[in-house]
Protein backbone atom coordinates (compact mmCIF):
# COMPACT_ATOMS: atom_id res chain seq x y z
CA UNK A 1 0.00 0.00 0.00
CA UNK A 2 1.36 3.39 -0.97
CA UNK A 3 2.22 5.81 1.82
CA UNK A 4 -0.34 8.62 2.34
CA UNK A 5 0.91 12.03 1.20
CA UNK A 6 -0.14 15.18 3.08
CA UNK A 7 -2.25 17.46 0.87
CA UNK A 8 -3.82 19.95 3.29
CA UNK A 9 -3.78 21.04 6.92
CA UNK A 10 -6.73 22.84 8.52
CA UNK A 11 -7.19 24.40 11.96
CA UNK A 12 -10.79 25.09 13.02
CA UNK A 13 -11.77 27.25 16.00
CA UNK A 14 -15.13 26.87 17.75
CA UNK A 15 -16.81 28.33 20.80
CA UNK A 16 -18.35 26.53 23.77
CA UNK A 17 -19.68 27.45 27.19
CA UNK A 18 -18.58 26.20 30.61
CA UNK A 19 -21.08 26.56 33.43
CA UNK A 20 -20.12 27.87 36.89
CA UNK A 21 -16.62 28.92 35.83
CA UNK A 22 -15.04 32.36 35.51
CA UNK A 23 -11.45 33.51 34.83
CA UNK A 24 -9.65 34.81 37.94
CA UNK A 25 -9.41 38.59 37.67
CA UNK A 26 -5.60 38.58 37.98
CA UNK A 27 -4.32 35.22 36.79
CA UNK A 28 -7.13 34.53 34.25
CA UNK A 29 -7.05 30.89 35.39
CA UNK A 30 -10.58 29.40 35.42
CA UNK A 31 -12.04 29.16 38.93
CA UNK A 32 -15.42 28.12 40.30
CA UNK A 33 -18.14 30.73 40.67
CA UNK A 34 -21.73 29.59 40.85
CA UNK A 35 -23.97 30.94 38.11
CA UNK A 36 -21.18 32.28 35.90
CA UNK A 37 -20.75 31.17 32.31
CA UNK A 38 -17.30 31.11 30.73
CA UNK A 39 -17.17 31.49 26.94
CA UNK A 40 -14.22 29.39 25.82
CA UNK A 41 -12.57 28.56 22.50
CA UNK A 42 -11.63 25.08 21.31
CA UNK A 43 -9.50 24.09 18.33
CA UNK A 44 -9.28 21.07 16.03
CA UNK A 45 -6.33 20.31 13.78
CA UNK A 46 -6.86 18.11 10.71
CA UNK A 47 -4.25 16.63 8.37
CA UNK A 48 -5.63 15.48 5.01
CA UNK A 49 -3.91 13.03 2.66
CA UNK A 50 -4.27 11.77 -0.89
CA UNK A 51 -5.29 8.35 0.45
CA UNK A 52 -8.45 9.74 2.05
CA UNK A 53 -7.20 9.08 5.59
CA UNK A 54 -7.39 12.16 7.83
CA UNK A 55 -5.62 12.73 11.13
CA UNK A 56 -7.38 14.82 13.78
CA UNK A 57 -6.49 16.34 17.12
CA UNK A 58 -8.66 18.47 19.39
CA UNK A 59 -6.39 20.58 21.59
CA UNK A 60 -3.74 23.25 21.73
CA UNK A 61 -4.03 26.98 22.37
CA UNK A 62 -3.88 29.93 19.99
CA UNK A 63 -0.12 30.45 20.42
CA UNK A 64 0.67 26.81 19.77
CA UNK A 65 -1.52 26.50 16.71
CA UNK A 66 -0.14 29.72 15.26
CA UNK A 67 3.01 27.67 14.72
CA UNK A 68 1.20 25.28 12.39
CA UNK A 69 1.85 27.65 9.48
CA UNK A 70 5.57 26.98 9.74
CA UNK A 71 5.00 23.29 10.41
CA UNK A 72 3.04 23.09 7.18
CA UNK A 73 6.16 23.93 5.19
CA UNK A 74 7.85 20.87 6.69
CA UNK A 75 4.89 18.57 6.04
CA UNK A 76 2.89 19.37 2.90
CA UNK A 77 3.64 16.98 0.06
CA UNK A 78 5.46 14.55 2.35
CA UNK A 79 4.79 11.05 3.63
CA UNK A 80 2.35 11.38 6.55
CA UNK A 81 3.86 8.27 8.19
CA UNK A 82 7.35 9.79 8.39
CA UNK A 83 6.78 11.20 11.87
CA UNK A 84 10.42 10.97 12.98
CA UNK A 85 11.53 13.00 9.97
CA UNK A 86 8.87 15.62 10.66
CA UNK A 87 9.80 15.75 14.36
CA UNK A 88 13.43 16.52 13.58
CA UNK A 89 12.71 18.98 10.78
CA UNK A 90 10.09 20.86 12.81
CA UNK A 91 12.32 20.95 15.90
CA UNK A 92 14.96 22.71 13.80
CA UNK A 93 12.57 25.03 11.97
CA UNK A 94 10.78 26.15 15.15
CA UNK A 95 13.78 26.51 17.45
CA UNK A 96 13.20 30.27 17.78
CA UNK A 97 9.44 29.85 18.35
CA UNK A 98 9.72 27.46 21.32
CA UNK A 99 8.79 24.66 18.87
CA UNK A 100 5.14 25.66 19.13
CA UNK A 101 2.76 23.86 16.81
CA UNK A 102 4.83 20.75 16.15
CA UNK A 103 3.31 18.91 19.12
CA UNK A 104 -0.27 19.20 17.89
CA UNK A 105 0.74 18.24 14.34
CA UNK A 106 2.61 15.19 15.63
CA UNK A 107 -0.42 13.99 17.61
CA UNK A 108 -2.62 14.33 14.52
CA UNK A 109 -0.02 12.38 12.53
CA UNK A 110 -0.19 9.56 15.09
CA UNK A 111 -4.00 9.58 14.79
CA UNK A 112 -3.61 9.35 11.03
CA UNK A 113 -1.12 6.49 11.34
CA UNK A 114 -3.46 4.53 13.59
CA UNK A 115 -6.30 4.96 11.13
CA UNK A 116 -4.05 4.00 8.22
CA UNK A 117 -2.84 0.83 9.99
CA UNK A 118 -6.26 0.19 11.56
CA UNK A 119 -4.96 0.05 15.13
CA UNK A 120 -5.08 2.19 18.29
CA UNK A 121 -2.00 4.32 18.93
CA UNK A 122 -1.00 2.49 22.11
CA UNK A 123 -0.66 -0.75 20.13
CA UNK A 124 1.53 0.99 17.54
CA UNK A 125 3.69 2.29 20.40
CA UNK A 126 3.84 -1.11 22.07
CA UNK A 127 1.11 -2.01 24.54
CA UNK A 128 2.14 -2.42 28.17
CA UNK A 129 -1.25 -2.17 29.98
CA UNK A 130 -4.79 -0.95 29.52
CA UNK A 131 -5.77 -0.22 33.15
CA UNK A 132 -4.49 3.25 34.04
CA UNK A 133 -4.73 4.36 37.70
CA UNK A 134 -6.02 7.93 37.94
CA UNK A 135 -5.61 10.68 40.50
CA UNK A 136 -8.20 13.36 41.22
CA UNK A 137 -6.61 16.68 40.33
CA UNK A 138 -8.49 19.66 41.76
CA UNK A 139 -9.22 22.99 40.22
CA UNK A 140 -7.46 26.00 41.73
CA UNK A 141 -9.00 27.10 45.02
CA UNK A 142 -11.73 29.74 45.06
CA UNK A 143 -13.54 32.01 47.53
CA UNK A 144 -17.05 30.64 47.06
CA UNK A 145 -18.93 29.44 50.19
CA UNK A 146 -19.77 26.11 48.52
CA UNK A 147 -16.46 25.77 46.69
CA UNK A 148 -12.85 24.91 47.47
CA UNK A 149 -12.55 27.88 49.79
CA UNK A 150 -11.15 26.29 52.96
CA UNK A 151 -8.89 23.46 54.10
CA UNK A 152 -12.01 21.62 55.28
CA UNK A 153 -13.63 21.92 51.84
CA UNK A 154 -10.58 20.39 50.17
CA UNK A 155 -10.61 17.57 52.73
CA UNK A 156 -14.34 16.97 52.15
CA UNK A 157 -13.67 16.72 48.42
CA UNK A 158 -10.77 14.33 49.03
CA UNK A 159 -13.10 12.05 50.99
CA UNK A 160 -15.63 12.23 48.16
CA UNK A 161 -12.95 11.21 45.64
CA UNK A 162 -11.77 8.40 47.92
CA UNK A 163 -15.34 7.08 48.16
CA UNK A 164 -15.57 7.15 44.35
CA UNK A 165 -12.51 4.91 44.10
CA UNK A 166 -9.69 7.35 43.36
CA UNK A 167 -6.38 6.03 44.73
CA UNK A 168 -4.74 9.48 44.79
CA UNK A 169 -5.60 13.17 45.16
CA UNK A 170 -3.70 16.26 43.98
CA UNK A 171 -4.21 19.73 45.41
CA UNK A 172 -4.10 22.90 43.34
CA UNK A 173 -4.52 25.49 46.07
CA UNK A 174 -5.38 29.19 46.08
CA UNK A 175 -3.15 31.38 43.93
CA UNK A 176 -3.18 34.05 46.64
CA UNK A 177 -3.22 33.02 50.31
CA UNK A 178 -1.12 32.99 53.46
CA UNK A 179 1.52 30.33 53.97
CA UNK A 180 -0.09 29.33 57.26
CA UNK A 181 -3.46 28.70 55.58
CA UNK A 182 -1.85 26.70 52.82
CA UNK A 183 0.05 24.49 55.26
CA UNK A 184 -3.16 24.02 57.23
CA UNK A 185 -4.72 22.71 54.02
CA UNK A 186 -1.98 20.09 53.67
CA UNK A 187 -2.51 19.02 57.26
CA UNK A 188 -6.31 18.83 57.04
CA UNK A 189 -6.35 16.72 53.87
CA UNK A 190 -3.68 14.37 55.27
CA UNK A 191 -5.61 14.03 58.53
CA UNK A 192 -8.72 12.91 56.65
CA UNK A 193 -7.36 10.66 53.89
CA UNK A 194 -3.64 10.23 54.57
CA UNK A 195 -2.67 6.58 54.40
CA UNK A 196 -5.78 5.88 52.31
CA UNK A 197 -4.77 7.83 49.18
CA UNK A 198 -1.51 9.04 47.71
CA UNK A 199 -1.46 12.82 48.16
CA UNK A 200 0.21 15.27 45.78
CA UNK A 201 0.62 19.04 45.91
CA UNK A 202 0.95 21.34 42.89
CA UNK A 203 1.27 25.00 43.90
CA UNK A 204 1.64 25.81 40.18
CA UNK A 205 4.63 28.07 40.94
CA UNK A 206 2.50 30.27 43.21
CA UNK A 207 4.83 30.46 46.24
CA UNK A 208 6.75 33.73 46.17
CA UNK A 209 10.14 32.56 47.42
CA UNK A 210 12.42 29.54 47.67
CA UNK A 211 12.14 29.88 51.44
CA UNK A 212 8.37 29.46 51.27
CA UNK A 213 8.90 26.40 49.08
CA UNK A 214 11.22 24.95 51.70
CA UNK A 215 8.63 25.39 54.45
CA UNK A 216 5.95 23.80 52.29
CA UNK A 217 8.31 20.96 51.41
CA UNK A 218 8.93 20.25 55.09
CA UNK A 219 5.16 20.22 55.66
CA UNK A 220 4.82 17.71 52.82
CA UNK A 221 7.46 15.60 54.58
CA UNK A 222 5.54 15.75 57.86
CA UNK A 223 2.23 14.75 56.30
CA UNK A 224 3.57 12.11 53.92
CA UNK A 225 2.92 13.62 50.47
CA UNK A 226 3.74 11.54 47.41
CA UNK A 227 5.21 14.41 45.42
CA UNK A 228 5.63 18.21 45.39
CA UNK A 229 5.29 19.86 42.00
CA UNK A 230 6.38 23.29 40.70
CA UNK A 231 6.34 25.02 44.08
CA UNK A 232 7.68 28.55 43.59
CA UNK A 233 8.04 31.56 41.31
CA UNK A 234 11.09 30.40 39.40
CA UNK A 235 8.39 29.05 37.10
CA UNK A 236 9.53 25.46 37.50
CA UNK A 237 12.71 25.87 35.44
CA UNK A 238 15.59 26.30 37.89
CA UNK A 239 17.41 22.99 38.12
CA UNK A 240 19.81 24.45 40.71
CA UNK A 241 17.03 25.84 42.92
CA UNK A 242 15.17 22.52 42.94
CA UNK A 243 18.38 20.57 43.52
CA UNK A 244 18.93 22.64 46.68
CA UNK A 245 15.32 21.99 47.70
CA UNK A 246 15.77 18.24 47.18
CA UNK A 247 18.78 18.30 49.49
CA UNK A 248 16.69 19.65 52.38
CA UNK A 249 13.37 17.80 52.08
CA UNK A 250 12.36 14.16 51.74
CA UNK A 251 9.24 14.55 49.57
CA UNK A 252 10.06 13.76 45.92
CA UNK A 253 9.85 16.63 43.45
CA UNK A 254 7.99 16.44 40.16
CA UNK A 255 9.38 19.01 37.70
CA UNK A 256 9.83 19.67 33.95
CA UNK A 257 6.28 20.73 33.03
CA UNK A 258 7.63 24.16 32.07
CA UNK A 259 10.63 23.16 30.02
CA UNK A 260 10.31 21.74 26.54
CA UNK A 261 11.50 18.59 24.86
CA UNK A 262 13.89 15.68 25.32
CA UNK A 263 17.17 17.51 25.72
CA UNK A 264 16.02 19.94 28.42
CA UNK A 265 14.39 17.13 30.39
CA UNK A 266 17.60 15.10 30.32
CA UNK A 267 19.66 18.14 31.33
CA UNK A 268 17.30 18.79 34.26
CA UNK A 269 17.72 15.22 35.51
CA UNK A 270 21.51 15.30 35.21
CA UNK A 271 21.55 18.62 37.09
CA UNK A 272 19.68 16.94 39.96
CA UNK A 273 16.59 19.14 39.72
CA UNK A 274 13.84 16.53 39.93
CA UNK A 275 12.78 13.03 40.99
CA UNK A 276 9.76 12.48 38.73
CA UNK A 277 9.66 13.92 35.20
CA UNK A 278 6.56 15.59 33.82
CA UNK A 279 5.66 14.83 30.18
CA UNK A 280 2.97 16.44 28.02
CA UNK A 281 2.23 15.64 24.36
CA UNK A 282 1.06 19.23 23.80
CA UNK A 283 4.31 20.71 25.10
CA UNK A 284 7.08 18.22 24.40
CA UNK A 285 6.91 17.45 20.70
CA UNK A 286 3.76 15.39 20.58
CA UNK A 287 3.56 11.66 21.20
CA UNK A 288 6.90 11.21 19.44
CA UNK A 289 8.54 13.62 21.86
CA UNK A 290 7.07 12.31 25.10
CA UNK A 291 7.93 8.72 24.25
CA UNK A 292 11.55 9.80 23.84
CA UNK A 293 11.44 11.47 27.28
CA UNK A 294 9.71 8.50 28.93
CA UNK A 295 12.36 6.13 27.58
CA UNK A 296 15.16 8.49 28.64
CA UNK A 297 13.64 8.59 32.14
CA UNK A 298 13.55 4.79 32.15
CA UNK A 299 17.26 4.79 31.38
CA UNK A 300 17.85 6.92 34.49
CA UNK A 301 15.63 4.62 36.54
CA UNK A 302 13.03 7.36 37.01
CA UNK A 303 9.31 7.72 36.31
CA UNK A 304 7.63 10.00 33.77
CA UNK A 305 4.14 11.30 34.66
CA UNK A 306 1.67 12.55 31.99
CA UNK A 307 0.30 16.05 32.48
CA UNK A 308 -3.47 16.69 32.17
CA UNK A 309 -6.07 14.29 30.75
CA UNK A 310 -6.88 13.37 27.17
CA UNK A 311 -6.82 10.52 24.65
CA UNK A 312 -3.19 11.14 23.66
CA UNK A 313 -2.12 10.88 27.32
CA UNK A 314 -3.98 7.59 27.77
CA UNK A 315 -2.28 6.07 24.72
CA UNK A 316 1.15 7.16 25.96
CA UNK A 317 0.56 5.85 29.48
CA UNK A 318 -0.70 2.52 28.11
CA UNK A 319 2.66 2.07 26.37
CA UNK A 320 4.94 3.23 29.22
CA UNK A 321 5.97 1.09 32.19
CA UNK A 322 7.66 3.78 34.28
CA UNK A 323 4.54 5.84 34.98
CA UNK A 324 2.26 5.81 38.01
CA UNK A 325 -0.86 7.93 37.53
CA UNK A 326 -3.22 9.47 34.99
CA UNK A 327 -4.26 13.03 35.83
CA UNK A 328 -8.05 13.38 35.94
CA UNK A 329 -8.64 17.09 36.07
CA UNK A 330 -9.20 19.69 36.65
CA UNK A 331 -12.18 18.69 38.78
CA UNK A 332 -14.32 20.43 41.38
CA UNK A 333 -17.18 19.25 43.62
CA UNK A 334 -19.56 21.79 42.04
CA UNK A 335 -18.49 21.79 38.38
CA UNK A 336 -20.13 19.13 36.22
CA UNK A 337 -18.06 19.62 33.05
CA UNK A 338 -15.13 21.82 32.11
CA UNK A 339 -13.92 20.23 28.85
CA UNK A 340 -15.33 21.05 25.39
CA UNK A 341 -18.37 18.84 24.66
CA UNK A 342 -17.00 17.63 21.34
CA UNK A 343 -16.43 13.90 21.78
CA UNK A 344 -19.25 11.51 20.97
CA UNK A 345 -17.65 8.51 22.68
CA UNK A 346 -15.08 9.78 25.18
CA UNK A 347 -14.85 11.94 28.29
CA UNK A 348 -12.58 12.93 31.16
CA UNK A 349 -14.80 13.95 34.05
CA UNK A 350 -14.87 13.22 37.76
CA UNK A 351 -17.03 10.10 37.36
CA UNK A 352 -15.14 8.63 34.37
CA UNK A 353 -13.09 6.19 36.48
CA UNK A 354 -14.10 2.59 37.09
CA UNK A 355 -14.59 0.96 40.51
CA UNK A 356 -10.81 0.51 40.88
CA UNK A 357 -10.06 4.15 40.14
CA UNK A 358 -8.76 3.45 36.64
CA UNK A 359 -9.40 4.60 33.08
CA UNK A 360 -8.55 2.83 29.82
CA UNK A 361 -7.15 3.99 26.48
CA UNK A 362 -9.65 4.23 23.61
CA UNK A 363 -9.55 1.09 21.49
CA UNK A 364 -10.60 2.60 18.16
CA UNK A 365 -8.16 3.30 15.36
CA UNK A 366 -5.71 6.15 15.96
CA UNK A 367 -6.66 8.23 18.97
CA UNK A 368 -9.85 6.18 18.98
CA UNK A 369 -12.26 9.06 19.54
CA UNK A 370 -15.07 10.47 17.39
CA UNK A 371 -15.45 14.24 17.16
CA UNK A 372 -18.91 15.81 17.08
CA UNK A 373 -18.53 17.75 13.85
CA UNK A 374 -22.13 18.92 13.96
CA UNK A 375 -21.41 20.75 17.22
CA UNK A 376 -18.07 22.07 15.93
CA UNK A 377 -19.57 23.40 12.70
CA UNK A 378 -22.57 24.90 14.49
CA UNK A 379 -20.21 26.81 16.81
CA UNK A 380 -17.43 27.50 14.31
CA UNK A 381 -15.56 30.78 14.69
CA UNK A 382 -13.28 30.37 11.70
CA UNK A 383 -10.55 28.25 10.19
CA UNK A 384 -7.11 28.44 8.58
CA UNK A 385 -6.14 26.21 5.69
CA UNK A 386 -2.60 25.38 4.58
CA UNK A 387 -2.15 23.62 1.24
Amino acid sequence: MAAPIVTKIEVTEFSYEVQDITPHEKTRIPVYQKGKVHNAVGRVLQIFTDSGVTGEYMGGNASELAGVAQCANALLGRNALAREAFYNDAKQALKQQARMGMSQVDIALWDLAGKFHEAPIYQLLGEYRTKLPAYASTMVGDDQPDGLSSPEAYADFAEQCLDMGYPAYKIHWWRESSLRRRIKLLEEVAKRVGGKMDLMLDPASSLLTWGDALQVGKACDEYGYYWLEDPYRDGGVSAFGHKKLRELIKTPLLQTEHIRGLEQHVDFVIAGGTDFLRIDPDYDGGITGVMKIAHAAEGFGLDAEPHSPGPSRRHVMAAVRNCNYYEMGLIHPRVKRSAPPVFLDYEDEIDTIDSEGCVEPPTGHGLGVTLDWEFIKANKLGSKIYE
